[in-house]
């Protein structure tokens, strides 16, 4: 376990199966689905109902992001990020890990990993492998959902990890820094609508 110091950006699903067999799932440690899927493929909140890890929260992206806005999944206002995961017992001192059902597990728990890290919380791992690797090393599942205490949750966003649209369009020209399109290939290249 020492190996594994909480704030590193990845756990492995043996830490993690520890922990869950110690009990220590709760207000210290809490484990959130952050699984996303386009509607027509799969239904997340679906199959996190049918299984997932033991003591986990399912972190909905479509309720914490910015609703107003007429761009998908914008980060939401920091009262709306901390109310949220409040709600799912996350407390500025709780060690967050976030999987997802990814065939790789890096599809939107690195999402969420992100969001945390942008709203100042700094202990928060991405469960390597996600839920298909916790699977395929024989660790239980569970239907049985948790009921998390609402936790307090302090919200500051960090800037410094945000790019505005104006930042980006300079850096066209300019070059400043490196961009990486994380969207799949037919996205990216314009071959396959945004869902």
């Amino acid at each position: 376990m020492a190996a594994q110091a909480l704030g590193r950006a990845l756990v492995s699903a043996k830490w993690l199966s520890e922990a869950v067999r110690a009990g220590r799932v709760g207000a210290g440690l809490r484990v959130l689905d952050a699984s996303w899927y386009p509607p027509q493929e799969r239904n997340a909140r679906q199959e996190f109902r049918e299984r997932h890890i033991p003591g986990a929260s399912f972190f909905d992206i479509e309720e914490c992001r910015d609703k107003s806005s007429p761009y998908d999944f914008m980060l939401p206002s920091e009262a709306h990020f901390a109310d949220y995961v409040g709600r799912l017992g996350v407390s500025n001192d709780t060690h967050v890990v976030v999987y997802d059902g990814d065939e790789l597990g890096t599809f939107y728990a690195p999402r969420a990993w992100w969001m945390f890290r942008a709203f100042g919380h700094r202990e928060v791992s991405v469960l390597n492998g996600g839920f298909k690797n916790w699977v395929k090393e024989g660790h239980p599942v569970t239907a049985e959902p948790s009921q998390p205490a609402q936790a307090v949750f302090k919200a500051k966003l960090d800037k410094t990890l945000l790019k505005t649209f104006e930042e980006m369009m300079e850096n066209v020209g300019s070059k400043k820094f490196q961009v990486v399109d994380s969207r799949p290939a037919g996205r990216f290249q314009g071959t396959e609508l945004d869902q």
